[in-house]
């Protein structure tokens, strides 16, 4: 094992339930799955295919023989016609019936289409504990006043659980576009050779009717309730890039959560979660680097670059279909998964037992709420009879000189003892700090987080009680 390559996608991030969908024993045991729906629904329209080869066929669907399928597979060079043979030197009796009027992508097709609906199950089971996690968190701290930025720069103060609301949002709308493309992902079905129907129209002697309703009973025993209209040999391709693009959907909000979780570190405000007997640092002994945060950007950019794997692979399908998109749907799909599987993992073991710094936040705020009660001071002093042009002017000069200070010499901001000092204002220091109270600058933080609870995340997460408690185990 430790002389070759092991994906770290598999050995350090994703979870067993995510490395199980994408695993040998579920894909081919899904393509055993489906040669038995074919040969059922062969039987049950007519076709010399009997009950007993049907059982026998459903008896062997998990005991598959990897050995013997490898060396089928290196004489043959071909994975169907190597899996064909495996499954029927244990079903002797359904042999010659195995994959009947069927090609390769009836089982490789429609396995993959299975296996991204159950991905996209795990995925969407992720998504709902994370927002669980953001949901407590908001109202723990949907009153918490916190300095706001835009372009990184001090701005109007918020809340802390205003801020989390946008990340919250964010896998809202993820979580709309994973259902709809999980509530629109059909089957390939039985479609032939390049999607004519050709040999099953064969095998029922040019009944067009029977084609059709093979295709739909072999469908529905696959728990799909449609398949595609048409296809090629294989089913559009731009199905993987919308599927995709759910997931690079998902890649981009986790790392903005991601990154604003690093500024917040590097502000002091916030810790992700760190154990008793973790080293941030080999050579900083005193360093806690918020690892699990760059975690998250460094598979999200993973994902959100693999998007193009797909969009190519759909560009590039020539006429039925070209083999050019197999290697790389083997290795983009699923890594897709994996990765974005990691990455909510992360989110929600960050949210949920990360820890904010009220203090820090206040003396932050501190630095410059005086700045922006400037405008406020200002009315308040006009009401007592002061000149508005005089009392700017007065403001702007004091406001550029504390600033100076403040980088210059890194003093503090004395702003509010200027101006108390300053006979233009004719104000009092407690005055002044009467207009500081910092609740009234974070406008209707508090109440559009409660609001937002209410009206959009808690309605969610009861509908989806029974996907709550997922285990999140964060490997290294």
């Amino acid at each position: 094992m430790h002389d070759t390559y092991q994906s770290p996608l598999c050995s350090r991030y994703a979870s067993r339930t995510m490395q199980h969908i994408f695993s040998d024993d579920f894909k081919f045991s899904t393509w055993r799955k489906l040669w038995t729906a074919l040969a059922e629904s062969e039987m049950e329209m007519g076709l010399p295919v009997t009950a007993e080869q049907v059982e026998e066929l459903r008896a062997h669907i998990h005991d598959i023989d990897y050995d013997m399928a490898a060396r089928e597979e290196a004489r043959v060079r071909h994975d169907v016609m190597a899996h064909v043979r495996t499954y029927g030197a244990c079903c002797p009796k359904a042999k010659g019936i195995i994959h009947l009027g069927a090609t390769s992508c009836f089982v490789g097709d429609n396995t993959d289409l299975i296996q991204m609906y159950e991905a996209l199950g795990q995925i969407r089971r992720l998504l709902i504990n994370a927002l669980a996690a953001l949901a407590d968190f908001m109202e723990r701290w949907k009153d918490q006043p916190t300095l706001a930025f835009t372009h990184f720069q001090a701005a109007q103060p918020t809340t802390v659980g205003k801020r989390a609301s946008l990340w919250a949002h964010d896998l809202l709308l993820d979580l709309e576009r994973l259902d709809f493309e999980r509530e629109h992902l059909k089957l390939r079905g039985c479609k032939g050779t390049t999607g004519t129907g050709a040999s099953f129209l064969e095998l029922f002697h040019g009944d067009s009717d029977k084609v059709k309703e093979l295709d739909r009973r072999v469908t529905e025993k696959m728990g799909f309730s449609e398949a595609y209209p048409v296809t090629g040999q294989t089913y559009s391709r731009k199905v993987d890039f919308n599927i995709l693009s759910v997931l690079s959907g998902i890649a981009q909000s986790a790392a903005k959560f991601s990154n604003d979780i690093r500024l917040l570190s590097h502000l002091k405000e916030f810790d992700e979660p760190f154990e008793s007997g973790q080293i941030g640092s080999s050579a900083m002994a005193y360093k806690r680097n918020p690892m699990r945060s760059e975690r998250i950007a460094s598979l999200s950019r993973y994902v959100m670059c693999d998007l193009l794997n797909p969009s190519i692979t759909a560009a590039t399908q020539w006429f039925e279909r070209t083999l050019d998109d197999s290697a790389n749907r083997r290795i983009a799909i699923p890594e897709a998964f994996l990765a974005v599987d990691a990455i909510l993992q992360l989110y929600t073991n960050i949210i949920s037992g990360g820890s904010p710094y009220p203090k820090v936040m206040e003396r932050h705020l501190d630095e410059e709420l005086p700045f922006m009660a400037t405008e406020n001071i200002m009315m308040h002093c006009v009401e007592k009879g002061g000149d508005r042009q005089e009392l700017h002017e007065a403001i702007r000069e004091h406001s550029v000189a504390v600033a100076k200070q403040m980088k210059l010499e890194g003093g503090d901001n004395d702003l509010l003892d200027r101006i108390a000092a300053d006979s233009r204002f004719g104000v009092t220091r407690s005055e002044l700090e009467g207009l500081l109270d910092v609740k009234k600058f974070t406008g209707c933080a508090a109440v559009q987080t409660e609001d937002f609870l209410n009206q959009f995340v808690r309605p969610v997460l009861e509908e989806n009680q029974d996907l709550l408690g997922a285990e999140i185990s964060i490997n290294v």
